[in-house]
């Protein structure tokens, strides 16, 4: 019987008010998983909230376990780095750019980077926002190099480019090939993408898929079987393009048990598995 532990990464959203990270990382690595997504949360993983023997400690857990953190991610509730006034963007611009180095120095493989949030009733013309977003990149991609650490770009629901066609061409606009992409399955479903045309779309650049459930009229990130995501279609696509990489389960699971073994084992008799075979 397939380990469900050992095929998927497991993303600490659920654990982001009651744990540290280094906590959490623990905790889940005492319950057999061994690859992480970690959000950058105040009292779970913040820059401003860790000096150098606190993030010393985080690496020398991951280390000693030989766990993997593969992306840091940021919820982007409190970020725009396409917002209309230049205080948000350089406030937005300098947390990620902490947020790159703290990946550096715990371990992080990846960081993720969405392409910002346009105003939903006026929104700025694109070529400004398109602006803004390379703006952003210019400054944290140098820094992430420095820290070793790779940015990912992801189609987010909020975002001025939110599906894979508008995303890729931002990305392809910009002309930097080493910026990868994480594609977010219920993210692309909510809009209305089909996630198969989604993840043949990004193939080029893909290095993360995000996985959890969700209808297309109200955004969630639930566990498995809670909305209508077509999960068993995705698997032979992950074959076709070639995916190598850990499925991410980022579901927001109930307060009282958030364990994604649930939500895994239904994958796996979709048909999921790691690496894609």
């Amino acid at each position: 019987m397939a380990n469900a532990r050992e095929i998927f990464a497991i993303n600490t959203y659920s654990y982001t008010f009651d744990m540290s990270a280094e906590a959490c990382l623990a905790h889940l690595a005492d319950r057999g998983y061994r690859a992480f997504e970690i959000m950058l949360y105040p009292g779970h993983l913040w820059p401003s909230e860790l000096d150098a023997a606190a993030r010393k400690s985080i690496r020398t857990l991951v280390e000693s376990r030989d766990l993997r953190i593969i992306t840091l991610n940021m919820p982007n509730v409190d970020l725009n780095i396409a917002g209309a006034t230049q205080e948000m963007r350089d406030y937005s611009i300098g947390v990620l750019s902490r947020g790159a180095e703290l990946a550096g120095d715990i371990g992080a493989e990846n960081m993720i980077m969405g392409p910002g949030k346009p105003n939903p009733l006026f929104p700025a013309p694109k070529e400004r926002l398109s602006g803004y977003f390379f703006s952003a990149l210019d400054t944290i991609l140098p820094i992430a190099e420095k820290a070793g650490v790779s940015i990912l770009g992801e189609n987010m629901t909020v975002a001025y480019a939110p599906d894979a066609d508008s995303l890729m061409e931002e990305l392809a606009r910009y002309g930097n090939d080493d910026i990868g992409v994480c594609y977010d399955i219920a993210n692309g479903h909510f809009i209305g993408e089909n996630p198969v045309d989604g993840l043949r779309r990004v193939k080029d650049r893909l290095k993360l898929v995000h996985i959890s459930d969700t209808n297309q009229k109200v955004y969630k990130h639930d566990p498995v079987g809670y909305g209508d995501v077509p999960f068993a279609e995705i698997p032979p696509v992950l074959k076709e393009i070639g995916y190598q990489e850990m499925p991410m389960l980022e579901v927001i699971f109930a307060a009282d048990d958030p364990d994604p073994v649930d939500s895994a084992q239904k994958l796996i008799d979709m048909g999921w598995t790691y690496p894609a075979a």
